[in-house]
């Protein structure tokens, strides 16, 4: 299994362009089974979970090509099956967005129960539902999804609990439904959006994405499309924590900073100099010790719990104490005792972090449990003393390209060990 070994004591300072939100492109991927014409997608990240969403559509009988400009193509006009395998689902969470494109397109789907970080419940209960308002007759079998409908009628439907992925699901189900579906309680992530620009692209109706009340009107048909993925705004915000916790002074480019203005907020309490225009953001840490700042993560547009780990850091190192509430995942504080392995002085409570400031931060063996926990200790070992090795970095390859190779561009030392 292979590991990342990081020197820490060195500033960031330089430029670098973000990559393809792999938020955005899966559920675009997924999408593409609505229609029998050719879908291009351009700034795909290369990533662990978009590699397993073509393994997914490929087990399926789509056909996927690279050109030279690595644009990818995609073609699902022969589907030959329409079940998600256990051994592919289980690695990513995301699997489950192919459900609501397969009702659509074919009224049926069968799809194993998802697996992917075990960062506590992400019930699929809300968009199971959700789809039975629509008409869809759903059993759980043997660990699997299964799912029949004749044909998907459009319905007022308000979601017990905001979820993204049901949001998506949904979105994608009514776009070729009969007649109208009204989504409420819905997630307004910038993703959210992206998708219902690509699905109108193809055709479909949607209005309202991004606010309280999304409506969609079925079309019979939908088209090809090609469509520019958008910048990961989780993967910028994590290099700008790298930066401040470095000292750092960093651009990055190809990213709208309106996507995470609340980071943003929050960088600027910590007494980093942020800068930015309608495509870059920069950082300059001031600061020789950060301010602490007290966070609570919640759906957009408030602070992403994507972004809550790597905060603990900031914090971990600041001239005080702060708190920090989750309140939109249970467990999302595995990466706590690894980090208290480094000289962190975190305690949990329910809900709740206590992160009192240290002086200095030590190199140590750590393991990473979760996507963003995996960030989070990298971007310790970054201003740490001495060196850090991190266990598990399979998880960072799901969610950041490249990520030491950015990294060292910008002056960090991180090698990757072979298993």
């Amino acid at each position: 299994m292979e590991k990342l070994l990081i020197k820490g004591g060195n500033h960031l300072k330089g430029k670098i362009s973000c990559s393809g939100a792999k938020n955005a492109a899966l559920p675009i991927i997924a999408a593409s089974i609505l229609s029998d014409e050719k879908i291009v997608l351009k700034n795909l990240p290369y990533l662990q979970d978009i590699t397993t969403m073509f393994e997914l559509l490929g087990s399926m009988g789509a056909e996927i090509s690279l050109d030279e400009n690595m644009n990818f193509t995609i073609n699902t006009s022969d589907l030959k099956d329409i079940e998600a395998r256990y051994e592919l689902v289980k690695t990513m969470r995301a699997s489950i967005l192919v459900l609501g494109p397969l009702l659509a397109k074919y009224g049926e789907a069968k799809i194993a129960l998802p697996g992917g970080c075990a960062i506590g419940s992400r019930p699929v209960n809300y968009h199971l539902d959700s789809l039975k308002k629509l008409g869809v007759n759903i059993s759980l079998k043997n660990g699997y999804i299964e799912a029949k409908v004749n044909k998907l009628k459009g319905a007022d439907i308000v979601f017990d609990g905001i979820t993204v992925t049901g949001t998506e699901n949904l979105m994608m189900a009514a776009s070729m439904a009969e007649g109208v579906t009204t989504l409420q309680n819905v997630a307004k992530e910038p993703e959210i959006k992206d998708l219902a620009e690509f699905l109108n692209k193809m055709g479909a109706k949607i209005d309202g994405a991004g606010t309280d009340l999304i409506k969609i009107t079925g079309v019979k048909k939908l088209q090809g499309a090609e469509f520019n993925i958008p910048a990961d705004r989780i993967e910028a915000g994590t290099y700008l924590v790298a930066a401040v916790v470095t000292q750092g002074e960093i651009l990055i480019e190809n990213i709208d900073p309106s996507r995470l203005m609340q980071v943003i907020e929050k960088l600027k309490e910590t007494g980093a100099c942020i800068e930015y225009d309608k495509n870059s953001i920069s950082v300059f840490m001031r600061e020789s010790i950060p301010k602490p700042v007290d966070i609570t993560t919640a759906p957009f547009p408030y602070f992403p719990t994507d972004m809550q780990a790597q905060f603990s850091v900031i914090n971990a190192i600041s001239s005080g104490t702060a708190k920090v509430n989750e309140t939109v995942f249970e467990n999302r504080f595995m990466h706590v005792l690894e980090l208290n392995r480094m000289g962190c002085d975190i305690s949990v409570k329910g809900n709740q972090a206590i992160i009192k400031g240290v002086n200095s931060l030590y190199g140590a063996e750590v393991m990473a449990t979760d996507l963003r926990a995996s960030a989070s200790l990298i971007i310790a070992g970054l201003c740490a003393e001495g060196e850090t090795i991190v266990d598990r970095i399979y998880h960072i390859d799901r969610g950041y390209e490249r990520i030491e190779e950015k990294l060292n561009y910008l002056g960090a030392e991180i090698t990757r060990l072979p298993s």
